[in-house]
């Protein structure tokens, strides 16, 4: 059952809208080519179960941990009409 304005269906289309833009985010994202068998980051050794794992992987685990950490969750749009919810 829809609110306000929306018609049925409105609200599981935006979460299918949301979820669909972050997967081709993350599809965007993913390593391409031939994996690195040194960091960019750091220099270090990167091992052979992490480059045949991640096809094009460019870095070892802790800097790529470190920049997962630094780059926070994607998406953040707000897909929603109402006044509500464009003031939080």
């Amino acid at each position: 059952m829809a609110g306000g304005w929306s018609k049925d269906g409105d609200v599981q289309q935006q979460i299918d809208d949301s979820v669909r833009d972050e997967l081709e985010r993350a599809r965007r994202d993913m390593p391409r080519g031939e994996s690195a068998h040194h960091c960019d980051e750091c220099g270090e050794p990167i091992p052979e179960a992490r480059r045949q794992a991640v096809p094009g992987v460019r870095l070892c685990l802790a800097c790529q941990a470190e920049r997962d950490a630094h780059s926070g969750p994607g998406g953040g749009v707000n897909r929603r009409g109402s006044k509500d919810s464009q003031l939080r």
